[in-house]
């Protein structure tokens, strides 16, 4: 658009040099007039109105151009505005004295925020303080700052990519600073939820033979601690080998459900009432049923009923061992919703929720609370979860208690690679 604007110019100019010099002309014919006789004066009088004419043929032309370059200005303004309207990234421009001159749509919804032009930086995104601190550097030191990420809110907290470069004049100075961002929420669950996978897939290949091997010596060892006659040994012999079965049997189970965590497992994906696979799940865990209240809109899912209802069985088993140790009777809701092409699945609890410390590292193996826990059960569930193209997070419930999402695509779906969203 520059370079068309720099020809109109250019023709403006032109035309008003042929006008000036137009009047210079008529002016030295006046001269001549005044100074020689008649015939002069009539000569001059035709050549005056010759040139009057070209003069008005130039103005007409001047008017027309000022139209034009006008009506291209008003369309590349309408451009310009339609182009940063249209965004799905967020556009912050803000001047050198700290005043936004521009935001949009995109940029509001990304921050939460109302408003914001024509207001101090500070001010508006006083909410999003990292990336008030970003345009404090980039105005401060008038160099770009390219592809940083930081994280916003503390409820729900998001990772933006941001890029900020300095608007410089002739002089050298800074003007302004554009600050372009992207919400990296969902790519960024994306990448957590393969790299699990691949570190999954890694302790699979690595610890199966070992488990194998280790559940094959202890299952000899059982054997031959159930060879033992109680009856024939002496009292204190007795209580050794009840305690040997007894670890071995308790071993045994953790070797089981550690096997169930790190090999692969070959599913099965066939379309899955939700509610049924929950209802059995329930079934499967005794004191479960007068415990679970089910609300909402279960639908049908592609994924493996037995994987299913064992990680379902290990969430509700969860929540009602919280809930007894913590002395309380247990009230365990699950409630499900459709939002778009995936199921919204929440489990709560009444119990006294998770401990900050533990919270960050719920679904590492081995990672319990328990006294006689192995750490596995919700490892467990995200392994299952993840590997139907799923996400699961925890969280503290605002009036107490333990609160899971998950999310899981439709039967109608076909179970490609996952886009995350905020859960």
């Amino acid at each position: 658009m520059a370079p068309t604007l720099g020809f109109a110019s250019m023709g403006m100019l032109g035309i008003l040099l042929v006008i000036i010099i137009a009047f210079v002309v008529v002016l030295v014919r006046a001269i001549r007039v005044a100074s020689g006789g008649g015939n002069a004066r009539r000569e001059s009088g035709g050549e005056a109105a010759m040139l009057s004419m070209a003069l008005q043929d130039a103005l007409v032309k001047l008017k027309q151009q000022e139209r034009a370059m006008a009506a291209r200005a008003e369309a590349s303004e309408r451009l310009a505005d339609q182009i940063v309207e249209g965004l799905t990234s967020g556009l912050v421009v803000v001047d050198r004295g700290g005043q936004i001159q521009a935001i949009n749509p995109a940029a509001k919804r990304i921050l939460g925020i109302d408003g914001g032009a024509g207001k101090p930086y500070r001010e508006a995104l006083r909410p999003v303080q990292p990336l008030s601190g970003l345009i404090d550097e980039a105005l401060e030191g008038s160099s770009p700052i390219v592809r940083r990420t930081i994280m916003i809110g503390s409820e729900k907290p998001r990772h933006l990519g941001v890029t900020i470069s300095p608007i410089i004049n002739d002089e050298g100075s800074l003007q302004a600073s554009v600050c372009l961002f992207t919400d990296l929420t969902d790519v960024m669950q994306l990448e957590e939820q393969l790299r699990l996978k691949e570190a999954l897939a890694r302790l699979g290949e690595l610890t199966a033979g070992l488990a194998h091997e280790f559940r094959n010596g202890l299952a000899t060892i059982h054997g031959y601690g159930k060879l033992l006659d109680p009856q024939s040994l002496p009292p204190q012999a007795k209580t050794c080998v009840d305690g040997i079965r007894a670890e071995t049997i308790a071993l045994g189970e953790v070797v089981t459900n550690f096997l169930r965590f790190a090999r692969p497992e070959q599913m099965t994906m066939t379309p899955v009432e939700l509610k049924t696979v929950i209802q059995r799940a329930i079934d499967d865990v005794p004191g479960a049923a007068a415990a679970v209240e089910l609300e909402g809109d279960f639908p049908a899912i592609n994924g493996d009923d037995v994987l299913l209802r064992r990680a379902f069985s290990n969430l509700v088993r969860n929540s009602l061992e919280a809930c007894a140790d913590a002395g309380m009777p247990p009230h365990i809701y699950i409630r499900s919703d459709i939002p778009d092409d995936h199921a919204i699945l929440t489990v709560e609890d009444n119990g006294p929720g998770f401990s900050p410390e533990y919270l960050s590292k719920v679904f590492q193996p081995f990672a319990t609370t328990k006294a006689n826990g192995t750490g596995l059960g919700l490892a467990i569930v995200q392994k299952v979860i993840v590997s139907h193209n799923g996400l699961i997070a925890a969280a503290n419930r605002p009036e107490g208690g333990a609160q899971f999402r998950l999310r899981l695509p439709l039967a109608s779906r076909d179970p490609g690679p996952l886009t995350p969203r905020s859960l």
